[in-house]
């Protein structure tokens, strides 16, 4: 009698604690969906990007100009990571993101050649590929495309730089690709 009565009360442990971890895992994982249908927020890194999403390709990217910020969604291992920044197109309709001091930023690290992205524009998501640009020529096309779109849609967090400012040292761009 002793010996059922231990395995019955083993049998519900059992259950209690595998119900346990699995409510805990299902809090987690809403709690996580309902923080990504509201963040990036101002600074605040967020998940996944919700929205409509736009399934052509994009070839000309002059309505980020449009868009005070921009959100991205890359994926740091198997969490996705979202931010908000700077985005802006060249005259020629190419599209490049913003980052300051960006070697000590979190998501700069986790950009590979071609990395999958989805950006957010204007509550559209696209689906992309990001590339960090290295070559100066390209750099500075994408730095006065940035001063100039600041010049309209500059912010308390995110002021416009002088419209000569030169391009600092520590900045870093990565242009847009449609993947669609």
């Amino acid at each position: 009698m002793s010996e059922e009565l231990t395995v019955a009360t083993e049998s519900k442990t059992k259950i209690l604690i595998g119900g346990s971890i699995a409510a805990i895992l299902a809090v987690g994982i809403v709690g996580f969906i309902i923080f990504s249908a509201v963040c990036p927020c101002e600074r605040t890194p967020g998940g996944f990007l919700f929205g409509p999403s736009y399934d052509e390709p994009v070839s000309d990217w002059s309505f980020a100009n449009q868009v005070p910020l921009c959100q991205l969604q890359i994926y740091a291992g198997v969490r996705p990571h979202s931010i908000n920044l700077n985005c802006m197109s060249t005259q020629e309709g190419k599209m490049y993101l913003s980052c300051s001091s960006c070697d000590t930023k979190y998501w700069a690290s986790k950009v590979g050649k071609d990395e999958i992205g989805v950006m957010r524009l204007d509550g559209t998501t696209y689906s992309v590929h990001v590339n960090r640009i290295t070559d100066p020529t390209t750099m500075d096309r994408a730095w006065r495309a940035r001063v100039a779109k600041l010049q309209n849609f500059a912010s308390p967090y995110n002021p416009a730089p002088d419209p000569n400012a030169e391009r600092p040292d520590r900045w870093w761009t990565f242009q847009i690709t449609s993947r669609s």
